[in-house]
C-alpha cells in the first residue's frame, strides 16, 4: 500500500531548522539558499518521462553512481549544510529534506511560495539510479535545452521559467567550469535575470580553462573605480544556454514577458518548480506516494551521513564504459549540431 507522508506538525519543525541554516556568511555570497535550490533541481532533473526513471525519489546523490556525476560537482556543500537538520530530525528522508529545503530557500530569498508534498523515500541501494548525462550542459544552445527538458516533460514556456532560477547563486570554475554570478544580488529571488539578459550587450569571453561564457561589465565601472572604493565591481556573466534564450523565436517572448512582469514570472516559476520537485513521483488519490520502492520499503529514511562536504569520485574518464555512454553520445551529437550557434 502507499505510504503516508510526514505530518504537517513535524514538517513545520524541519522548515524552521532549514530557515535557521540559510545564513552562511563564509559561503559564497553569504547564503546556502542558492546551492540548496540547485541540489533539489539536480536531484529531480534526472527524470525521463518515457522510461519513468529518475526524479526526486530516492536521494540517489548519496551514492557515487549519481553523486559522482561531474554535473553535480559542488553539491556536496549543499548536502553538508543539511546534515545538522538530518541529525535533529532523523525520521525525515533525504529525498524529502532536499526538496523541502529548496522550496523553503526560494521563499526565504524573496521568491514565491512553492507547493511541496512529502512522502519520498530513500533508496536502499543504487540499482534504481538513472544513467548520467541527463542534466543540462550550460555550454550548449536552444536545441540542447529542448533535448534535456522535453525528456522531463517540460514545454518551452516552462524551460524559460525554470531558467529564471539563475537569479540565484553563481558559477565556480572548479565545478561547472564557468565563473561568476548572473545578477548583482544572487541571494535575492527576482526577475532581474531576465531584465539583464535583455538590457545588456553580452560579450563572449574565454576563461583560462578554455570554457566560453558571456560577460558584461558596466562601461564606466573602470573609470569610476578607485582604490578608496574598495573592491572593484564584479562582472556579471551568462551561460551560452542563457544567451540562446534571446535568439530562439519561441523562448525570447517569454524572456520579455518575465522581464516586464515579475508577478507573472513568480506565478509561473512557482508552478513549474513544484512540478520539477514532483518528477518521478506517483501519488494515489489521497496524495500518498505510491512508487514501487515506497510500497516495497515504506517511508525509509537513510542513515545520516558526514557533516563534512565530501564528493564521490567520477566513474571513469569521459564517462565511458558504463550505463551513461548512450546519453553521453547523444549529448555530443547535440553539441556538434549546435556548434557555435546559440
Amino acid at each position: 500500500m502507499a505510504q503516508d507522508q510526514p505530518s504537517a506538525a513535524r514538517l513545520d519543525e524541519v522548515v524552521a531548522a532549514v530557515r535557521a541554516l540559510l545564513h552562511q556568511p563564509d559561503y559564497d555570497d553569504g547564503s546556502a539558499g542558492p546551492v540548496l535550490v540547485r541540489l533539489a533541481w539536480h536531484s529531480a532533473g534526472t527524470y525521463c518521462s518515457s522510461t519513468k526513471t529518475g526524479g526526486s525519489n530516492g536521494a540517489g546523490m548519496r551514492y557515487e553512481k549519481e553523486g559522482g556525476d561531474p554535473a553535480n560537482a559542488g553539491l556536496q556543500h549543499a548536502r553538508a549544510f543539511l546534515e545538522p537538520v538530518k541529525a535533529k530530525f532523523p525520521w525525515i528522508t533525504y529525498a524529502d529534506l532536499w526538496t523541502l529545503a529548496a522550496a523553503v530557500a526560494v521563499r526565504e530569498m524573496g521568491g514565491p511560495e512553492v507547493r511541496w508534498q512529502g512522502g519520498r523515500t530513500d533508496f536502499t541501494d543504487d540499482s534504481r539510479i538513472p544513467p548520467r548525462g541527463r542534466l543540462p550542459d550550460g555550454a550548449q544552445g536552444a536545441d540542447h535545452l529542448r533535448f534535456i527538458f522535453y525528456r522531463m516533460g517540460f514545454d518551452d514556456q516552462e524551460i524559460v521559467a525554470l531558467s529564471g532560477a539563475h537569479n540565484l547563486g553563481r558559477c565556480h570554475s572548479d565545478r561547472s567550469g564557468f565563473e561568476g554570478k548572473w545578477v548583482n544580488n544572487p541571494t535575492r529571488f527576482s526577475n532581474q535575470y531576465f531584465k539583464l539578459l535583455l538590457a545588456n550587450d553580452w560579450e563572449k569571453k574565454r576563461l583560462p580553462n578554455g570554457q566560453e561564457q558571456f560577460v558584461y561589465v558596466e562601461e564606466d565601472a573602470d573609470a569610476d573605480f578607485s582604490a578608496e572604493d574598495g573592491e572593484k565591481p564584479e562582472e556579471l556573466m551568462m551561460l551560452p544556454t542563457d544567451v540562446s534564450l534571446l535568439s530562439d523565436p519561441s523562448f525570447r517572448p517569454w524572456v520579455e514577458r518575465y522581464a516586464a512582469n515579475k508577478d507573472l514570472f513568480f506565478d509561473h516559476f512557482s508552478e513549474v518548480f513544484a512540478k520539477l520537485l514532483e518528477l518521478g513521483i506517483v501519488r494515489d488519490a489521497n496524495g500518498r506516494v505510491a512508487n514501487v520502492e515506497n510500497v516495497e520499503h515504506g517511508y525509509k529514511s537513510a542513515p545520516k551521513k558526514s557533516d563534512t562536504a565530501t564528493a564521490p569520485g567520477d566513474q571513469g574518464p569521459a564517462q565511458k564504459g558504463h550505463e551513461a555512454a548512450p546519453l553521453k553520445e547523444e549529448n555530443e551529437k547535440q553539441r556538434r549540431k549546435n556548434g557555435s550557434r546559440l
